[in-house]
């Protein structure tokens, strides 16, 4: 046995040893490597670790093998001593027997002898009757001392044979207690090695990703892609769904799918970020600015007197009454961003008015509530009546909550123009509070405490995600939510997908490339391989089969992150 583990030792050790040269060489300096070298080094650490992984299975089997042996000794040595123990107490216990018998045969021996002296010659020669009797009783107390010595003797042969045995179970106590002392330590120094084994695979691992992240971000750059980074925002309404909550609160090996911006009505990322105006009005922007950045334009007069046609409500008076009733913005945001909405709201509802059809009011137009007419707040009711005529000419004053930092029609709405790995930090929608900028959805509507199925949090465990990349690799109609609970259906466990995608039952790590304002590739790396998805078919596939209500709101498009912990 301990020839064997030593040659498995002595050639891990070799294979350390040679490992040693490759993490001392220009491999470890990741940041200076170009794509051309970058291949070769992964190639290089993937063929070490899995070396060290095929010799690790054995020193683990190995392990295995000597911790049963291990456990067995320990039940030789138990029943060992029990055995000795009870050889011990039957020794005792005859030696107790023969202290009695010892005891009462000097007794006997005593008593006859003074008996024997008492009786007088004359007595035994002249009294038949005592004689007899004496002799008899002589005769008979001999033959009781001599079943006493009969029997000391017979108990100290037991002992001797008892004592024999118990020698020879102390020579095999003492010689299972020597082979568990080697088997120990051998099992001490496979530990070891194993663990020293485990954790340089684990090592060679975490280069292998630096490496690939490193190869990827190059490629990003080639294509005019970055990776985003995100720092630990607060921004959302629900502490799981924020990236602070995800990275506090869930377990190791977690993911987690945010969306840059929520639901997009009116064409989708177009227009007016509400809360991207509201950092703008806190970095000092009036709302000639606001509007001149979404929308490229400055408000002109027009008549705006009259009525207008609103669906369920019949004509109401358009500044005095219908606009005093929009409920699109909070009348807590400044100033500024509450003038700026103010147009906007007018110019989009004034194409109605002068065309003479009648507008919704909900968000499929622009939502309006009698209540709000019929008691403006202050603020709001300021922000209509100084910007009284004031409309965008030639412009379709599209509007959104949060649309994520990226506007179809403005670009990056940024505090410096600009996108890149730092563009959410540089976003006026940061700036501004937006609790959707950055989030996880897993609840009905934008509500906190909406519906969420049954789930406590967005986080996916790696069997969850590969699962989603299932549903993207083979669609049919069983492809649907795993909670039938919410959304019937017949849809596939996870290993049925798993067999009809032939793909993978677990995920690694994941990369996500985006572009502007769009996510355009997720890369995975799974017990499969890598696997690459565009960024829309993982949001199909997502929105398709994630569980519960997890979803990727936006619509028409697919701005997301995939988060890893």
């Amino acid at each position: 046995m301990r020839k064997k583990l030593l040659v498995i030792g002595s050639w891990f050790m070799v294979i350390l040893a040679t490992a040693g040269i490759v993490r001392a060489d220009e491999c470890d300096n990741i940041s200076s490597l170009g794509l051309e070298q970058i291949g070769p080094c992964i190639s290089k650490f993937s063929g070490f670790a899995d070396a060290i992984s095929k010799a690790n299975a054995t020193n683990s089997r190995e392990l295995a093998s000597l911790n049963t042996q291990i456990s067995n000794l320990k039940a030789q040595i138990n029943q060992l001593n029990s055995q000795i123990q009870k050889l011990q107490a039957d020794v005792f216990e005859r030696q107790v027997k023969i202290g009695v018998r010892e005891t009462l045969l000097a007794a006997r021996v005593k008593r006859d002898y003074i008996r024997k002296r008492d009786q007088t010659i004359l007595t035994t020669l002249f009294a038949d009757q005592t004689a007899q009797r004496l002799f008899a009783d002589l005769a008979y107390r001999e033959k009781l001392a001599r079943d006493d010595r009969e029997l000391i003797a017979e108990i100290s042969g037991e002992i001797q044979v008892l004592r024999a045995r118990g020698q020879v179970l102390s020579d095999q106590k003492l010689n299972v207690d020597a082979l568990k002392k080697r088997v120990d330590d051998q099992a001490k120094w496979l530990a070891g090695e194993v663990a020293k084994a485990n954790k340089y695979v684990s090592d060679l691992s975490g280069k292998i990703a630096s490496l690939t992240a490193r190869q990827n971000e190059i490629l990003a750059a080639r294509s005019g892609n970055f990776i985003a980074s995100v720092g630990d925002s607060e921004l959302s309404d629900d502490y799981n769904a924020s990236i602070r909550g995800f990275r506090e609160a869930a377990p190791g090996g977690s993911f987690a799918v945010f969306s840059f911006g929520a639901y997009t009505h009116q064409g989708g990322a177009k227009g007016m970020s509400q809360y991207g105006a509201k950092g703008r009005a806190q970095s000092g922007q009036d709302y000639n600015q606001i509007l001149q950045a979404y929308y490229k334009a400055s408000p002109v007069g027009k008549d705006t007197g009259g009525t207008i046609s609103v669906a369920g409500l019949g004509n109401l008076n358009f500044e005095d009454y219908y606009l005093l009733g929009i409920a699109e913005m909070p009348s807590s945001f400044p100033m500024p961003a509450l003038k700026a909405q103010a147009i906007a709201a007018r110019t989009y509802a004034y194409r109605y008015k002068i065309g003479g059809k009648s507008i919704c009011t909900d968000e499929y137009c622009q939502v309006f509530r009698k209540s709000k007419a019929d008691n403006p707040p202050s603020e709001w009711r300021t922000a209509v009546q100084e910007t009284r005529g004031q409309v965008l000419d030639g412009v379709v004053t599209y509007y959104s909550s949060t649309t994520g930092g990226y506007i179809t029609t403005m670009g990056w709405d940024t505090t410096d123009g600009g996108g890149g790995a730092n563009f959410f930090d540089k976003s006026y929608e940061k700036i501004g509070g937006s609790p959707w900028a950055y989030k996880a959805w897993y609840r009905k509507g934008y509500s906190p405490s909406g519906d969420s199925c049954g789930r406590d949090n967005p986080w996916l465990s790696s069997e969850e995600m590969a699962d989603i990349i299932n549903a993207a690799l083979y669609r049919d109609d069983r492809v649907t939510p795993i909670t039938t609970s919410c959304w019937g259906g017949n849809p596939y466990s996870y290993s049925e997908l798993r067999s009809k995608a032939n793909g993978p039952l677990s995920v690694s790590s994941v990369y996500v490339s985006l572009g502007n304002g769009r996510t355009n590739e997720v890369v995975f790396q799974t017990d499969k391989g890598e696997i690459r998805l565009s960024g829309s078919d993982f949001k199909t596939a997502f929105n398709l089969r994630a569980p519960g209500r997890l979803q990727i709101p936006q619509s028409g498009f697919a701005f997301f992150n995939i988060e890893r912990k």
